[in-house]
């Protein structure tokens, strides 16, 4: 289909793009389009304008600030992927964007993209909750930053206010013990997850001392599988006590059911997943 008729507004810096929000009732920001493109099409979304954010260099670059990596929201999935800052200082998000659709879309898909669409299927909402990551906004009032967990409330629902925009993702370096783990099914190579799971540990000695688990579409939203980071954390892991988080993870679960699987198949991979990436996140921290 051809989507609605719109207009079309390309801003230079992020004033000029929260201006051009403020002086266009109900406008769309756009930045690489691999999610709202499809859904104008559809006539799913209607924006009666478009402001286009791609020319503005504040909000590309990879840096270091202390103990936060951070990330602006327009680099492109291809572009944190290749990033040396990002293989050193937090190698779960290099492991994840391998599996983030195929590389065309990595080309031009942009992580601020995929965590600000609140999309339940997307990977970086559930791969923020797992690191624990910050969100700078900026809108009308100013810049304020906000933590990932508890920014993801619905279906294409955040806690982004009117007229605001995700400038910087902001995530804890890795520190000395600490692991990442990521598993994803899905049908095949661009698809959306049927579950995923991205996991942050934290060892001491054999014992976990922390632990994060993200969740991926198995939900309305990405969200951490508390009651099974609360039984796993300051444990030694075994297989008995992975199996009792796996049962906490599947109770956790409210999937929909679609071409990928039904409620109880999606919640019982979600559970797999979670497990698989756990094991891989013990591994890569004793490493």
């Amino acid at each position: 289909m051809i989507p609605s008729e719109f207009e079309y507004h390309k801003a230079t810096s992020i004033q000029d793009a929260i201006a051009k929000l403020a002086e266009n009732d109900e406008a769309k920001i756009i930045a690489g389009g691999h999610s709202l493109l499809p859904m104008m099409k559809l006539r799913f979304a209607e924006p009666p304008c478009l402001i286009d954010i791609n020319g503005i260099e504040e909000l590309r670059g990879i840096s270091v600030e202390g103990d936060m990596l951070v990330i602006g929201a327009m680099n492109t999935e291809n572009e944190v992927l290749n990033s040396p800052l990002v293989q050193e200082k937090c190698s779960l998000l290099t492991e994840a964007i391998k599996l983030v659709a195929d590389p065309q879309v990595r080309n031009r898909g942009t992580i601020g993209g995929d965590v600000a669409h609140g999309d339940p299927g997307n990977d970086h909402p559930a791969i923020m909750l797992a690191l624990d990551a910050e969100l700078v906004l900026e809108g009308p009032d100013g810049k304020r930053t906000t933590p990932a967990n508890g920014f993801f409330l619905g279906t294409y629902w955040t806690g982004m206010e009117e007229g605001e925009l995700l400038t910087q993702i902001r995530v804890p370096v890795r520190e000395q013990g600490v692991g990442y783990g990521y598993a994803k099914l899905k049908r095949k190579t661009g698809d959306y997850a049927v579950a995923g799971s991205p996991v942050y540990v934290k060892m001491n000695g054999d014992t976990v001392s922390d632990i994060r688990i993200g969740l991926t579409n198995v939900g309305p939203c990405a969200f951490r599988a508390e009651a099974a980071e609360n039984l796993l954390r300051g444990n030694v892991i075994t297989d008995d006590l992975l199996k009792e988080a796996g049962a906490l993870i599947i109770d956790a679960c409210d999937p929909a059911e679609d071409l990928r699987g039904s409620p109880e198949y999606k919640s019982h991979m979600a559970a797999e997943m979670a497990k698989r990436a756990i094991r891989q996140a013990i591994e890569d921290a004793r490493n």
